[in-house]
C-alpha cells in the first residue's frame, strides 16, 4: 500500500511565480499541493481550514509578511511545518524565523534545484536551510549576538508588527481597523506606539524600513 501523499499548502503572492513553484512541487509523486493564497491573511485562514503537513511562505506578501503569519500559524496549528520562502539571505530573518517556529528557509533563486527536497526532509521532522545559510549562521554567531538583542523590532508586539506592515503597504488607520478587526482609535495607538519604539517620525521612514526588513517589495 501507497504512503500518503505530504499535503502541502504554498502561498505567494505573485500567481506566475505561484505556479511554477507548484509545479516544481507535484513533478514529485509524494507531495500534494492542497491549497494556495496570496496574503499572509489568507495564510492564517488556509492553516485553520485545511491543516495541511506543510505551509511555505513567501516572506514579502500584502496584509501580513510571511514571517509574521508564521509566528500566528506557529501558536494556533504547531503540527503544522512551516518554510518560508525568500529573496533575503540575511542571518537576522534566518535566526527570527527559526526563532518562530519556522523549520525550513529556502532563497528563491535556488528553489528549482531544493524545493521538493527542502519539503520532504522538513515533512521528516529535519529542518532545511538553503546551502550557504548554515554557514551564514555559523559566522554570525561567532561574532555574537549582541546586534540583534538591541534590535527595536524584537520589542515590537506581534499586532504593532501586523500595522507596522500594513501602514507600510499605504493602508490607512480605517482600513487597517477592518482587516484587523479593532477600531481605528486602537490602530492610531499601536501605530503611535510602534513607531516610538523604532524610533520612527514619518510615515515615508516606515515604508523605507519595512523595505529594508524585507517584509515589503521595493516599488
Amino acid at each position: 500500500m501507497s504512503e500518503n501523499p505530504i499535503r502541502v499548502v504554498l502561498v505567494e503572492d505573485h500567481t506566475l511565480v505561484r505556479q511554477g513553484f507548484r509545479r516544481l512541487l507535484e513533478d514529485n509523486a509524494r507531495l500534494k499541493v492542497v491549497g494556495e493564497g496570496g496574503t499572509g491573511l489568507e495564510a492564517i485562514a488556509l492553516a485553520e481550514e485545511l491543516r495541511p503537513d506543510i505551509m511555505l511562505l513567501d516572506m514579502a506578501m500584502p496584509e501580513l509578511n510571511g514571517m509574521e503569519a508564521a509566528e500566528k500559524i506557529s501558536r494556533l496549528q504547531p503540527q503544522i511545518k512551516l518554510i518560508i520562502l525568500s529573496m533575503y539571505s540575511d542571518e537576522a530573518y534566518v535566526r527570527q524565523a527559526l526563532r518562530v517556529g519556522v523549520k525550513g528557509y529556502l532563497l528563491k533563486d535556488a528553489l528549482d534545484l531544493d524545493l521538493a527536497q527542502a519539503v520532504l526532509r522538513v515533512a521528516q521532522g529535519h529542518t532545511y536551510l538553503s546551502p550557504g545559510i548554515s554557514d551564514l549562521l555559523v559566522t554570525a554567531f561567532q561574532k555574537g549576538n549582541a546586534e540583534a538583542a538591541d534590535d527595536p523590532y524584537e520589542r515590537l508586539t506581534l499586532r504593532e508588527k501586523q500595522v507596522l506592515q500594513l501602514v507600510a503597504q499605504g493602508n490607512s488607520n480605517k482600513e487597517i481597523a477592518q482587516l484587523l478587526n479593532i477600531s481605528p482609535n486602537t490602530v492610531a495607538v499601536h501605530r503611535a506606539n510602534l513607531m516610538e519604539t523604532l524610533g520612527i517620525h514619518r510615515t515615508a521612514e516606515l515604508v523605507l524600513y519595512a523595505v529594508k526588513k524585507g517584509f515589503i517589495k521595493p516599488q
